[in-house]
């Protein structure tokens, strides 16, 4: 469409009263940070640097600390992601009131008003508390601009900053959208200049969308220094706060929560937790040993099969990995003596985890063959074991402390690899059956003699 010469205003009707105006864009100038970022750095010997005290902060929120390693880290970037609805906002808000009572804190809001965080204050808390004296050093705002956000950090000098999300925020400088790559990184970088210029603690939030897009965190993950995902299912209360980067302490540590009405609650013996429902001399149930970072966790796998009504049978995981399920179906086609491929196979793990560990493939086998043979799994017996192609058995990390988890639970048997060497004994209290192949664990694990003969070559 081109534009047409007009001599008459269409508002007021006048002649000869248009005039041509050339309109450009505005530079805004860049950005600067508080605590002076332009000022010339300057190198230093290591051991001129002087290490301060205390080195971190501590955290009321057990689990939430266990996952940073043991407490915040002053002037550290911390990125909270996660799938929209899981809980992230109601989890940052928790540890932010919980830290106001012995630091400053701005909480900054780009999706919600300050009258609807108020409101999720008070179903976490309820109005008298979110009214008391000790919430006096948490501050709100609800601002979208990251230039408007340094010049409040300026003025309430908090040590803890929260910016709930980051796919919100933008820079006038930039001229793409809020949210957009180029958006998402330069403000990432911006609140790491400010966290290691000031000392501030800044936890940034992101959404993760299905596709995994280049807009969500993981864009990010190099930026900052720690970098956690809120995991779990969505129809399931339970939720995984995991840790994949800390420059500051262990990866893979994984804190449990519980999704509450009153927010997100601290599962202090998730094992017991996830067990609570189970019922024993079932069919088709047996029990793993996994370890989310240096923790061990008791989970319940449950299988089911059935004969398919179609040309090719069924395999359908949930929590378990697709091509784990398929390779111990396959094992135990070609290695146990069961017709599957007749069967459709269904797996589950109970309380919306997800395994991705080897060490729980007899466990899933075991549910498998006793759901295939309607024989139930000794109800006292864990297993723990990778499952190789020709059906033996591989040992499993960090094997003491399964079995001492799984005694603490009242357990008594665990079926394990047969180990090649001796390198410490086994934790007291509970019995340990070493077996060498697949067939062999069946053997100790099913109520039932079915799999306890075995072939000579298997001796």
């Amino acid at each position: 469409m081109t534009a047409q010469p007009m001599g008459r205003c269409p508002q007021c009707g006048a002649w000869n009263t248009q005039v041509e105006e050339i309109i450009q864009a505005e530079t805004a100038a860049p950005a600067r940070l508080p605590g002076g970022l332009s000022s010339q750095s300057k190198p230093r010997r290591l051991a001129e640097i002087n290490q301060e005290t205390e080195t971190r902060w501590h955290l009321p929120i057990g689990e939430f600390s266990r996952v940073l390693g043991g407490g915040i880290v002053p002037g550290s970037i911390v990125l909270v992601g996660g799938d929209p609805g899981f809980g992230k906002s109601t989890l940052l808000l928790q540890m932010a009131i919980a830290m106001s009572h012995t630091a400053r804190v701005l909480y900054v809001s780009g999706e919600e008003s300050e009258k609807q965080i108020h409101m999720r204050a008070t179903r976490l808390l309820d109005e008298k508390s979110v009214r008391a004296e000790a919430l006096k050093d948490l501050y709100l705002v609800t601002e979208t601009s990251l230039q408007a956000i340094f010049d409040h950090a300026s003025q309430v000098k908090p040590a803890i900053l929260i910016v709930d999300s980051i796919q919100t925020m933008f820079l006038a400088d930039m001229r793409s959208s809020a949210g957009s790559v180029s958006q998402v990184r330069e403000c990432a970088s911006r609140l790491r200049e400010l966290a290691k210029t000031s000392g501030i603690t800044v936890f940034v939030i992101g959404h993760v969308t299905k596709e995994g897009l280049i807009a969500g965190p993981r864009v990010l993950e190099h930026i900052v220094d720690t970098v956690l995902y809120l995991e779990g299912d969505r129809f399931q209360s339970y939720r995984l706060l995991r840790c994949v980067k800390n420059r500051f302490g262990a990866t893979s540590e994984v804190g449990v929560f519980e999704m509450a009405e009153r927010g997100m609650v601290e599962v202090t013996n998730p094992s017991e937790a996830f067990l609570v429902e189970r019922m024993v001399n079932t069919p088709g149930s047996a029990i793993a040993v996994t370890m989310e970072g240096t923790r061990p966790l008791l989970v319940e796998v449950q299988a089911l099969t059935n004969h398919t009504n179609y040309g090719n049978p069924r395999r359908t995981p949930n929590g378990i990995d697709f091509n784990r399920l398929l390779l111990v179906v396959a094992v135990l086609t070609r290695r146990a003596g069961m017709n599957l491929m007749e069967q459709d196979v269904f797996a589950n793990v109970i309380g919306g985890l997800h395994i991705d560990e080897p060490a729980a493939d007899l466990a899933m086998a075991a549910a498998i063959a006793s759901s295939y043979r309607d024989i139930p799994v000794k109800a006292d017996s864990v297993l723990i074991g990778e499952i190789g192609l020709s059906g033996e058995l591989r040992h499993a990390s960090q094997m003491t402390a399964r079995l001492r988890e799984a005694a603490k639970l009242g357990f008594k048997t665990a079926v394990v690899p047969k180990r090649m060497k001796s390198v410490e004994p086994y934790p007291e209290g509970i019995q340990v059956l070493e077996a060498r192949s697949l067939r062999e664990a069946l053997g100790f694990a099913l109520l039932s003699d079915v799999f306890a003969s075995r072939k000579k070559t298997e001796e």
